[in-house]
C-alpha cells in the first residue's frame, strides 16, 4: 500500500515476483510538491510581517486614532456623502485631479495670512517647525498607513490647517460686514461654493486632527488681532452656524469651549453634550427594538411633537411618544450620515447619534410611517418626497453596531415594549381605531350607539306600558 504523499512504480528486470533485481522508483505526488512550495512561500511572507507597512495600522483601535476611511458597507448606502466634492483636507483624498482648483486657493490664503502678519509675528518656518514636532502623533491619528514623507505630511498639515483657519477668519469678518474682506474672493462671490466647502469640512474622510488646528490657530492669532477669549471652538462653530444659520448666538455660546478630535466630532458634540452618560456598569438585558409607527399606533400609542430640540428629549409617558421636531434637508442628512460613520469607526465615544438613527430606523418602515410623522409635525420634510425621507431613515441605522444596553433610550424602549405587550392596551386601541379613528367611523359608531340607546328606551317603555296595562286589567 502506498502512502498518501508518495506513489511507487516498479520496473522488474526478471520474472521472479520482484524479489531480485527490481528497480523501484519513488515519485513525489503532485500534492506533496504543492504543499512544499506553499509552505516555502508562506514562510517568506511571515519573515516580512515585522517590516510591512500595514494598510490598517495596528494602532487603529487606540483612542488617539480618530480619522478613518469609511467602511465599504456604509459607502454602498451613500457613496457621495463621505468623499469631498471641491476641497481635500488631510491625506486620504490629497492630489485628486477634480480637487485641484481649491488646492490653488489654499496657497493664496496662506500668502494672504503671512502678508497680514506683523513682522514680530510667526513666520512660515515657525508654523512648519510647530507641526514637525508632532509628526508621529499626527500619523497616529489616521487608521491607515500614510504613504507620505515627513516633509510632505508637515506641509499638508500647515497648508490645510491654515486654509481652514483663514476661511473661518474671513467668514467672521464677512458676517460683521468688515470692508477689509477681499471683494474678489471667489469663495464668497459664487453662491454655491461656500455651502459646498462647508460640507467638505464635515466629511469623515476629510479631517485633520483638532490639536493640529488648535496649535496653528493659537500661533496665528497675531495675523487676526484676536481678542483674549478667541478659541478654535468658537471660530469653528460661528463658521458652521453662518453657513447654515441654525442656532442663535446665545445658544451657540455654551459650546465654545468644546473640543472634539476633529471638526466633525466638534459639531457632533454640540448635538449630544447635554445627554447624560449611560452607567459604566450596565447589566445585560434582552431588550427588543421598538416597532414601526403603524404598529405602535395600532397598539394605542399616540405621537406628539416635543417642544425641545435635543435628541435627549425623546420621551414616553402614559401612552404618548414625544419626539422633538426633526428637520430633514440636505445638510441634516449629510451630518447624520457622517456622524454615524464616525461613531461606527471610533470606539472611544458615546454612540448617541447611532442610537437616534436606530430609533428612527425602527419607527419608519414605509412611506406611510413618514407621512404619519409629517402630519404631526414631528418630521419637517425639506428633502423631497416622503419616499426619499423613508429611504434615508431606513438606511441610516441599517446594520449599525448598536448596544441597546448602553443606550440613553434603553428605558424608553423597555417602556414602549411593555405598553405594546399589554393585551388590554392593544384591544382598546383596536376598538378606538375601528370606531373612532376618523369622523366617518365616529359618526357611524355614534349612530349605532344612538340606535341601540333608542331601542333600549323603546323596549323599557314597552315593558312599562305592558306592566301598567296588566295592572289596570287586574283592578277591573
Amino acid at each position: 500500500m502506498t502512502s498518501p504523499s508518495t506513489s511507487s512504480s516498479s520496473l522488474s528486470t526478471a520474472n521472479n515476483g520482484g524479489r531480485d533485481g527490481d528497480v523501484v522508483v519513488q515519485m513525489a505526488s503532485p500534492d506533496a510538491i504543492t504543499i512544499t512550495q506553499l509552505t516555502s512561500s508562506m514562510e517568506e511572507s511571515l519573515k516580512s510581517v515585522e517590516k510591512t507597512d500595514w494598510l490598517l495600522r495596528p494602532s487603529a483601535g487606540m483612542s488617539s486614532c480618530c480619522i478613518f476611511k469609511v467602511p465599504q458597507w456604509l459607502v454602498e448606502v451613500n457613496s457621495q456623502t463621505y468623499h469631498p466634492h471641491i476641497v481635500s483636507i488631510g491625506p486620504y483624498h490629497h492630489g485628486k485631479p477634480d480637487l485641484k482648483m481649491m488646492q490653488q486657493h489654499k496657497w493664496r490664503y496662506l500668502h494672504d495670512l503671512l502678508a497680514r502678519t506683523p513682522s514680530t509675528g510667526p513666520t512660515l518656518a515657525d508654523y512648519l517647525q510647530l507641526v514637525d514636532f508632532q509628526e508621529e502623533d499626527i500619523r497616529g491619528c489616521y487608521s491607515e498607513t500614510l504613504n507620505l514623507s515627513k516633509s510632505e505630511l508637515v506641509q499638508m498639515m500647515v497648508l490645510d490647517g491654515l486654509f481652514i483657519i483663514e476661511i473661518f477668519f474671513r467668514v467672521e469678518r464677512l458676517s460683521e460686514r468688515d470692508p477689509c474682506v477681499d471683494q474678489d474672493d471667489a469663495i464668497f462671490n459664487l453662491n454655491w461654493l461656500l455651502p459646498k466647502l462647508m460640507l467638505d469640512l464635515l466629511r469623515q474622510e476629510n479631517q485633520i486632527p483638532f490639536f493640529v488646528l488648535e496649535m496653528l490657530f493659537n500661533k496665528s492669532k497675531p495675523s487676526r488681532k484676536d481678542s483674549d477669549d478667541s478659541s478654535l471652538g468658537k471660530a469653528s462653530l460661528k463658521f458652521f452656524n453662518f453657513a447654515v444659520a441654525q442656532r442663535s448666538d446665545e445658544d451657540l455660546k455654551k459650546y465654545f469651549n468644546l473640543k472634539g478630535v476633529h471638526l466633525l466630532d466638534l459639531l457632533r458634540l454640540t448635538y449630544i453634550s447635554d445627554i447624560p452618560d449611560p452607567p459604566q456598569e450596565t447589566p445585560f438585558e434582552s431588550v427588543e427594538l421598538i416597532r414601526s409607527v403603524k404598529k405602535l399606533h395600532q397598539a394605542g400609542i399616540k405621537f406628539k411633537k416635543g417642544e425641545a430640540t435635543s435628541f435627549k428629549d425623546i420621551r414616553f409617558c402614559n401612552g404618548v411618544l414625544e419626539v422633538p421636531q426633526i428637520t430633514v434637508d440636505g445638510f441634516s442628512v449629510h451630518l447624520l450620515l457622517n456622524f454615524v460613520a464616525f461613531e461606527q469607526c471610533y470606539n472611544h465615544c458615546h454612540k448617541h447619534i447611532t442610537t437616534f438613527a436606530v430609533f428612527m430606523n425602527c419607527l419608519i418602515g414605509t412611506p406611510a410611517d413618514t407621512t404619519f410623522l409629517c402630519d404631526r409635525n414631528i418630521i419637517e420634510n425639506y428633502l423631497g418626497s416622503d419616499e426619499e425621507v423613508t429611504h434615508f431613515f431606513t438606511n441610516l441605522g441599517k446594520d449599525a453596531a448598536f448596544n441597546i444596553n448602553a443606550s440613553y433610550l434603553l428605558q424608553l424602549f423597555k417602556d414602549v415594549n411593555e405598553h405594546c405587550s399589554n393585551v388590554w392596551n392593544v384591544r382598546w386601541a383596536g376598538f378606538m381605531l375601528k370606531y373612532f379613528d376618523t369622523p366617518w367611523s365616529f359618526m357611524s359608531a355614534s349612530a349605532v350607539l344612538i340606535a341601540l340607546l333608542l331601542t333600549g328606551i323603546q323596549t323599557v317603555l314597552a315593558i312599562c306600558a305592558s306592566g301598567d296595562s296588566q295592572g289596570n286589567g287586574g283592578g277591573r
